[in-house]
């Protein structure tokens, strides 16, 4: 059981195996809050600005539950610079969403109903990459 002392540098010796399925348990649940926000905010805003919200509130509480459970670094120090950095993959993220959306927009104009097929798949593809990002350089061990 890792203790309220444990900095970015023990997160170095804690491995994928263990990293893995809490960051997926905590990817499922963001991205199903993420969903959530979106598809409530869809028909009062345009697909790219209820994207931009939903993904910019999960991405916040990501970042800090992934911080706790998934690289186990506790206490404040490092909390804000850690938020900045998993900005980063924020914009990623919302990279390949807006991508995605501009992309159904572009050829199926009237099928709103795939935004979210296509908001899943470009989901997937930034979970990956925020994975790789979190795990490589924002909980590095420095």
């Amino acid at each position: 059981m890792p203790n309220s002392t444990e900095t970015a540098a023990d997160v170095a010796e804690t491995g994928v195996a263990r990293q893995l399925p809490v960051f997926a348990i905590i990817g499922v649940l963001s991205t199903a809050a993420y969903l959530g926000l979106y598809t409530a905010l869809r028909p009062v805003l345009d697909a790219q600005s209820a994207n931009l919200v939903a993904l910019l509130v999960t991405a916040v509480a990501n970042t800090a539950a992934n911080r706790r459970f998934t690289f186990r670094v506790r206490g404040a120090d490092g909390a804000a610079r850690h938020q900045l950095q998993g900005l980063v993959a924020f914009f990623a993220g919302l990279a390949l969403s807006s991508g995605a959306l501009a992309v159904v927009h572009r050829t199926l104009p009237d099928e709103t109903q795939v935004e979210i097929g296509a908001l899943i798949v470009a989901n997937a593809a930034a979970t990956a990459l925020r994975f790789v990002l979190l795990r490589l350089w924002v909980f590095k061990a420095p």
